[in-house]
């Protein structure tokens, strides 16, 4: 018969301890784990590294007793994110990508709201490690929700940015919109300025010194008073979607920034679809977020 051993039993993963008589958990690793400094033990016990019995333990000083199995997980484990409004999607060394959910803004806009959906994954990517930052590609509107991109480090904003209009093969929106649209699909085409003042963005159909937007659209289905549109963009100018569905005649519901008459209690637009090369591997990846169930609600009329 093989003598059995008292040395730890070592995997690609983790690493099983067998407790031999009662101690505390810190006394116990000093020991057994090579001559690692309480420091290190208790960044092991800090990231999640450790279980008992099948259960995290977090206190340096938990009471260990004869028998008890401890692991302590060779990887970390990163944190997860628990925000009510972001929700992360994908993630590895060099982004992440998110769904945010309406009324939350991009980045500080200097209005004095601290968070956004920058500082909430700024926080998240930190407590793995204070050097950790983020990096913003692009934005959404703080009433559109949907999927988001942001980069982990300087070269993967730099490369999104720099090439963006040949690094994303599709940017799909949804919108609900006023009115019954007769026309199944079509294409909007103007120059858009911005009043320095109001920050209402004014369209114009010849060019007038403003930056050309160019918006394609695709009806999906009508109902009573509104239509619900798949929105690609040619082009990504600020407010862009929101401005050209008034030109056409049918704001998007809840938009009463652009003439909306009607609401479903938020801005009904959605960035559904994000496709695009990354930025490191270049590898084509494809992000989908599901269209909103309040998009399927009678629309109702804004009070006064």
């Amino acid at each position: 018969m093989r003598k059995k051993s008292n040395k730890p039993l070592q995997t690609s993963k983790v690493t099983k301890l067998i407790v031999k008589e009662e101690t505390i958990i810190m006394d116990f690793l000093l020991q057994k784990m090579g001559g690692m400094s309480r420091t290190s033990i208790k960044s092991l016990l800090s990231h999640n590294q450790v279980t008992v019995n099948d259960k995290t333990v977090k206190r340096f000083d938990h009471q260990l007793k004869a028998n008890d199995i401890v692991i302590i997980s060779n990887k970390r484990k990163d944190p997860e994110l628990k925000n009510p409004l972001l929700n992360i999607i994908f993630e590895d060394d060099d982004l992440i990508v998110v769904e945010k959910k309406e009324g939350l803004l991009t980045v500080t806009t200097g209005s004095g709201i601290d968070t956004t959906a920058f500082s909430i994954l700024k926080e998240h990517v930190q407590q793995k490690s204070p050097e950790n930052k983020i990096f913003t590609v692009h934005r959404l509107d703080k009433w559109t929700s949907g999927i988001l991109i942001f980069a982990k480090n300087a070269d993967a904003q730099h490369t999104l940015r720099d090439h963006w209009h040949n690094i994303v093969t599709k940017r799909t929106y949804i919108a609900l919109v006023e009115g019954v649209v007769k026309t199944k699909k079509g294409k909007i085409s103007s120059w858009l300025t911005e009043n320095e003042k109001t920050f209402v963005i004014y369209s114009s159909p010849v060019d007038n010194g403003g930056k050309l937007a160019i918006t394609n659209y695709k009806l999906l289905e009508t109902f009573e008073d509104s239509s619900l549109l798949e929105i690609e963009l040619e082009t990504g100018r600020k407010n862009q979607i929101r401005v050209h569905m008034k030109d056409i005649g049918h704001p998007i519901v809840g938009d009463k920034k652009y003439g909306a008459k009607t609401t479903i209690d938020r801005l009904a637009l959605h960035a559904q679809v994000l496709e695009f090369y990354h930025p490191t591997t270049n590898k084509l990846i494809h992000f989908e977020s599901p269209i909103p169930k309040e998009f399927y609600k009678t629309p109702k009329l804004v009070s006064e």
